[in-house]
């Protein structure tokens, strides 16, 4: 892939880097080959990014023209943003203290360059900055008050800008940098295009397991597409990518969320959108939309403070109590009685002002169906565990106790459970989704909808084996391959 470094004017471009072309911002805007050109990252060094300036126009152009831009327009909207600003220094709070804590003046500058400043003890926050707001050359902005550091204002160093003092030591981050992205390309000249993977290895409950992760990563390959594996400390890297499949737990108040909404405002095909999360993250919503669109569910009420004397009445009890965010059956329980009732119902709403309360429906196993671009792609019987109500429950001892699950063709469904199963997973968009559905006699009633389904070797892929990774891939293929045919054809 070549490499371009868009500046203001090359005659103010003090570094010396071989291989790499230096081109004004106005020649990039309105030069025909670069127009045509494919293939290209594009380093947008400009002196300003403001709305409207040739530095912002490059990024903005080098998008539509599938360039790969850094920074990306969403990158430059971030630094401008003081709540982004401010909610990433929150992330990195304890760092940014302890990094600063020796310094003596109440303003501080730091420098980055790639990733790096020239005093090697500042790396670990250039770095994390840099991951934050990915721009070539980044100036962050400090300030003390209270006896506390605060970061203020992050934004992109001009050339001319850059102390000649520090120009050997940029001159090889960048160096390094290149000659790091050169390498990990070399490796598959044939690629197509590339997925991230963001998951977290360290994760109880990983909604994939290691070894789908791996058929994962096969089947990208056969179609010559590269996956690579991604974490949140990644975030900065999104650009690089032509789709984002998250692999880890989303929630909205939450890296996944970001990660997603970051994702999709790149253009990039993204495997939780940022809306299905949304949709999916909340019961609230959930209960709503299928009540607005009569999708047989068991009967629920929103509870509030004002309200929790309905419960008995509108539910019944036994009943099951959900916080609206809840997942893997945390932050779910059951109330047998008005006492236990009253007990959980103060538990949750320490936690949120509104609480789920839905009736009690005991099976065997709850269905799953896995819906991805609109069609089901396996279907299980999650069975409850030992003793329990629950799929998931825990022991005493705080053991994570999980029942049976048995894969079946999906072919063999009932047609009524995967009418029901497709018709809600449309209301919440074409992304990849796991329906918990419960069946009373001959009748289903949705339970709940998730993104983000587990997919784990060993289990959902029994009957479709590597052919399910491989169907999966296929459409981000697809999709990849439309958003692209679009961009260049407008």
């Amino acid at each position: 892939m070549q490499r371009i470094i868009i500046v203001d004017s090359p005659a103010d471009w003090p570094l010396n880097l071989p291989e790499v072309q230096v081109v004004s911002g106005k020649e990039y805007l309105t030069s025909e080959p670069f127009r045509k050109q494919r293939n290209i990252r594009v380093f947008n060094m400009c002196k300003s990014y403001k709305y409207q300036t040739i530095g912002y126009y490059v990024s903005l152009l080098a998008e539509a023209r599938g360039h790969k831009p850094m920074p990306s327009v969403s990158t430059i909207q971030d630094m401008k943003s003081q709540a982004i600003v401010k909610l990433a220094a929150d992330e990195i709070d304890d760092l940014i203290q302890k990094s600063l804590h020796d310094v003596k003046p109440d303003e501080f500058v730091l420098s980055i360059y790639f990733g790096k400043n020239v005093a090697k003890k500042y790396d670990r926050l250039s770095a994390q900055i840099y991951r934050m707001f990915h721009a070539p050359f980044v100036r962050a902005h400090f300030h003390r008050e209270g006896g506390k550091w605060q970061l203020r204002k992050v934004g992109p160093i001009a050339a001319k800008e850059i102390p000649e003092t520090h120009h050997d030591e940029v001159v090889g981050f960048a160096k390094e940098y290149f000659e790091g992205r050169r390498t990990s390309q070399a490796k598959r000249p044939d690629i197509r295009y590339s997925i991230a993977i963001l998951m977290n290895k360290n994760e109880v409950m990983p909604p994939s397991n290691e070894g789908s992760i791996k058929r994962f990563i096969r089947a990208a390959e056969k179609l010559h597409m590269e996956a690579e594996i991604i974490d949140r400390d990644d975030y900065s890297r999104l650009g690089e990518f032509d789709a984002l499949f998250i692999r880890e737990t989303t929630a909205v108040n939450h890296h996944t969320f970001r990660f997603a909404r970051r994702a999709a405002a790149e253009g990039l095909v993204v495997i939780d959108d940022p809306e299905s999360i949304l949709r999916c993250g909340n019961k609230v919503y959930l209960n709503e939309l299928l009540e607005k669109n009569q999708i047989p569910a068991p009967r629920t009420l929103v509870v509030h403070r004002d309200n929790t004397d309905e419960i008995i009445e509108k539910v019944g009890l036994p009943c099951v109590l959900k916080q609206p965010d809840s997942s893997f059956s945390q932050g779910v329980s059951k109330a047998d009685d008005r006492e236990s009732l009253d007990r959980e119902l103060n538990q949750l709403f320490e936690k949120s002002d509104l609480v789920i309360a839905q009736e009690f429906l005991p099976t065997e196993f709850d269905w799953r169906v896995g819906v991805f671009d609109g069609k089901p792609i396996y279907l299980c019987k999650y069975f409850m565990a030992k003793k329990d109500w629950k799929v998931i429950s825990k022991d005493k001892q705080g053991r994570t106790l999980n029942g049976r699950s048995e894969t079946l063709p999906v072919e063999l469904a009932p047609r009524k459970l995967m009418n029901l199963a497709i018709k809600a997973a449309n209301l919440i968009g074409n992304g990849l989704y796991g329906l918990d559905i419960k069946q009373i006699g001959n009748n289903f009633c949705v339970i709940e909808i998730n993104d983000n389904p587990n997919i784990d070797h060993g289990y959902e892929d029994l009957v479709l084996k590597d052919d399910l990774y491989l169907r999966i891939m296929e459409v981000f293929l697809r999709r990849i391959t439309d958003a692209k045919e679009g961009r260049s054809n407008q």
